[in-house]
This record gives C-alpha cells, sequence and structure tokens, in this order.
C-alpha cells in the first residue's frame, strides 16, 4: 500500500491546476492518466477542433476574396494533410505543455494507467495499490455511441477519431444537431465535402430558444450544408462502399447515402470502469457523480470535477471547479457551484455566445422580463465584414434591472457575450452597461443600444 496526501485521477482541465496548489500546499500528492495528458480539451476537443475550425475559416474567406476585390485566379484548393498536420502540432504543443507542467512538479507522483477504486480509500493501478484521505475524481467524458440498428455493421466516427482524418470524405453524414455536429458539419462543408446533417429533433440546437434554432439553421443551410430534421427512427446499413441512413421523417428522401458516418449525438461521464461498485459514491441515472454545492461527493474526502460531475461538461466549467475546490479547501474562501452562471460558445462561423437564461426559461421563471433584440445586419462591424447574419438578444429582470440571461449570434458574438456575463457576475443593474460608452466600430458598442429599447416580454 502506498500512502498518498491525495489523489487525482485524470489530468483533464481541472487536474493539473489542482495537482500544482496541493502540492503546493505540502501535500503528497499522486495524478493518475491512463492515456493523453491534458484530457479531451487539448487532445481531441477545443484546441484541435478549433484550430481545424480556423483552417475551415480561411478556406472560406480565400472563396469569398472577390466581395471584397481580392482577385484568386485558381480554384481554392485544401490540403486535408497540411490541415491536419497543422492542427496536430497546436494540439501536441499544448500536450507537451500540460506534461512538463506535471512532470516539474515537486511532491508529485505520476501513474501511467488505469485507475479502479478498491474501496472508498483505495485505487489500484498497474498492480499498485494506493491510499490517500483526499480523492479528486477527474475522469472525463467520451462520445456516446447510441443503440443505433446496423450500427455494427459499418464504420463510424466519434468527435475524438476525426482528429486522425488527413483525408476529405465525399459526404459526410452526421447524426446529431446540436454544437459537436453543427462544428463539424460547416467545417467539412467549407474543406468541400457534401454534408448532411440529421437530427432526431424537430430543430437544431433545441435547448437553446427556437429563434436561436431556426437562424443557425439557416446559416449552415446558406452553405450548403443539408439538414434533415425529425428523423425519429434512424437506422445504418452497408450500401456498397457507402453508408445507407434510413430516416422516418415526413420529407423526402427517406434515405441518405454517404461514404462517412460521425456520431455526434451526445457525451456520456467515463465512470463505468472505476469502480465505484466498490464505493459509495453516488451517480445518477446516466453515471455523473453526485456532487454538493462544493464539489464534494456523499462520501466525504471525495470530490468530482469536470465533465464527470454533469455540472457543465465545458472546459472553462472544468476549470472553475477546481477554482472552487481550491478555494475551499486551501484558502478558507467560501466558493460555491450555484454562484456559476452557465455559459457557452456555438464556434461554428459566426460563433454564438450564450449566458444565463433561455428566453422559455424567462418566460417561465414567472418573473416580469424585458427583452431587447437588435439584428446583427443593423451592426457596423457586421456590415464591414460582410458578415451579417444573425442578432443580439438579452433578457432582463424589470423589477430587480438584472440581466437574467444573453445571446449573440454573429460576428464575435463569443467575445461580445462577455461584456454581459461580467456584469452577472458584478450583480450590477443592466443600466451599468447600457450607460457605459464602448468603442466604434465593434460589436460590444450596439450592447448599450440594445438594453435602451427593451420592451416587455410577450
Amino acid at each position: 500500500m502506498i500512502k498518498h496526501d491525495a489523489i487525482i485521477i485524470g489530468t483533464g482541465q481541472s487536474g493539473p491546476a489542482l495537482a500544482e496548489r496541493l502540492t503546493q500546499a505540502g501535500m503528497n500528492t499522486a495524478i493518475i492518466e491512463r492515456k493523453l495528458f491534458g484530457g479531451t480539451c487539448v487532445n481531441v476537443g477545443c484546441i484541435p477542433t478549433k484550430a481545424l475550425v480556423a483552417s475551415a475559416r480561411a478556406a472560406y474567406i480565400a472563396r469569398r476574396g472577390l466581395e471584397f476585390g481580392v482577385v484568386i485566379e485558381n480554384p481554392v484548393i485544401v490540403d486535408m494533410k497540411r490541415v491536419k498536420a497543422r492542427k496536430d502540432e497546436i494540439a501536441g504543443a499544448s500536450n507537451k505543455g500540460v506534461t512538463a507542467w506535471l512532470e516539474g512538479l515537486d511532491n508529485l507522483t505520476i501513474y501511467r494507467g488505469h485507475a479502479y477504486f478498491e474501496d472508498n480509500r483505495v485505487i489500484s493501478v498497474n498492480g499498485e495499490q494506493l491510499e490517500a484521505d483526499k480523492i479528486f475524481i477527474n475522469t472525463g467524458g467520451r462520445a456516446t455511441v447510441p443503440d443505433m440498428p446496423g450500427l455494427d455493421q459499418v464504420d463510424y466516427l466519434t468527435n475524438s477519431s476525426m482528429m486522425d482524418m488527413d483525408y476529405l470524405p465525399e459526404h459526410l453524414i452526421i447524426v446529431g444537431g446540436s454544437y459537436i455536429g453543427l462544428e463539424f458539419a460547416q467545417m467539412y462543408r467549407r474543406f468541400g465535402s457534401e454534408v448532411t446533417v440529421v437530427e432526431m429533433g424537430d430543430r437544431l440546437i433545441a435547448r437553446d430558444d427556437k429563434d436561436l434554432s431556426d437562424s443557425v439553421k439557416e446559416i449552415v443551410e446558406n452553405e450548403g450544408v443539408n439538414v434533415r430534421l425529425n428523423a425519429e427512427c434512424i437506422t445504418v446499413a452497408k450500401q456498397g462502399d457507402q453508408i445507407a441512413v434510413s430516416l422516418s421523417c415526413d420529407e423526402q428522401p427517406k434515405q441518405v447515402l454517404g461514404s462517412h458516418l460521425l456520431l455526434a449525438v451526445g457525451r456520456r461521464p467515463n465512470t463505468d470502469d472505476l469502480g465505484l461498485e466498490n464505493t459509495g459514491i453516488e451517480s445518477d441515472e446516466r453515471g455523473y457523480i453526485k456532487v454538493d454545492d462544493h464539489l464534494e461527493t456523499n462520501v466525504s474526502g471525495i470530490w468530482a470535477i469536470g465533465d464527470v460531475n454533469g455540472r457543465g461538461a465545458f472546459t472553462h466549467t472544468s476549470y472553475n471547479d477546481f477554482e472552487i475546490v481550491a478555494a475551499n479547501l486551501l484558502d478558507d474562501d467560501l466558493r460555491k457551484l450555484s454562484d456559476r452562471f452557465l455559459c457557452y460558445g456555438l464556434f461554428i462561423d459566426p460563433p454564438l455566445g450564450r449566458v444565463g437564461m433561455t428566453e422559455q426559461q424567462a418566460r417561465e421563471s414567472g418573473r416580469r422580463v424585458l427583452i431587447g433584440k437588435r439584428m446583427m445586419n443593423r451592426v457596423g462591424r457586421a456590415r464591414e465584414r460582410s458578415e451579417t447574419q444573425g442578432f443580439i438578444k438579452v433578457l432582463v429582470d424589470a423589477d430587480s434591472e438584472e440581466i437574467l440571461g444573453a445571446a449573440i449570434l454573429g460576428i464575435n458574438g463569443d467575445e461580445a457575450i462577455h461584456c454581459l456575463i461580467d456584469i452577472m457576475y458584478a450583480g450590477m443593474p443592466y443600466t451599468v452597461i447600457q450607460r457605459a460608452v464602448h468603442i466604434h466600430p465593434t460589436v460590444a458598442e450596439l450592447i448599450p443600444t440594445t438594453l435602451g429599447d427593451l420592451k416587455p416580454l410577450q
């Protein structure tokens, strides 16, 4: 039995930062990683996918050159091997950075292998047994593979295996019309593939408001992405050298033929092979570990941080989990999960930045709500860049004047949304930003204008 003061399972966004703080506090700490240092974001998520998004945007802008008075005489050619090499270099540098960071920490022992709980305090890895009074589960998640008829008969891709592609699919069929699926859809359409998105629901990004769903659908369709909604019963089959996806749709045709299939129907936590059944740790029906307002499980001395707790599933929420745990455990600074505003981005082009309540949630809250909305075609920055799709929308409590939620779908929307996020965290009324003077010409300068034209939410 090897005794440590603390054990961290997983090196995703929360793990390395927590390891540094724990070791700096004098704790003899172990960290366990069975695959790649840095977790999803560094290796197969945010960093590599956004590198691909950037390459796809470069191709898109090159094809539009004539609109801006730039003449490109030859057809734009996308070299997918170079695209992948650039992505690999960027992601690889991040992976090496995390690895060097951890290997350079004093008082930290690194175990490369699979962690398995023997009981509430003992974890086995590579035939050794580790024990600690403080254990932090940071095992992340992976793509969900649905129980889809015929799936065992065809080859399919997930967001992780897509990172290995250095060629262009002739026709990429994507099952799933939410954030991951849409980013790959636009990206590969811009690279030159035919792309079809198949979504079981009646609209894309179903957790967002309908006006956002409709606008996002229009954006990707304008670039040539085929969207099939209401696919209630999806089956797949091999048909020659192609993959046939059969749909139960009102529209025709009822079958789509493609060369490659990407599954983007959600994520699941990496908890099924941790040995949680040997502990008293509680999880929900989907496998996410239950935590309290300080990220601690029902078993004292065991925390679950990052995607594995189902309380955010984003890189930024994972890092905030670390901040909450470190503040409470090491800094005598009471921080709570419930203080966090939900915010996230959809990194299609133009991007979507979101924070707080949706319009539907505001309606259901029982509050008197004001709404302000401004189309991006009235924003100078958008017109200058000839990217006028989308809108700004802000929801305000009519009585307290607090901002309840906002969405900015449009050029720089993923950055401009932070003006509103910061006001929400400051606990200030919307009038603070409504009276602020912003720089012209920017997207953010239209936020005060939008807030100056609030109307009751009908």
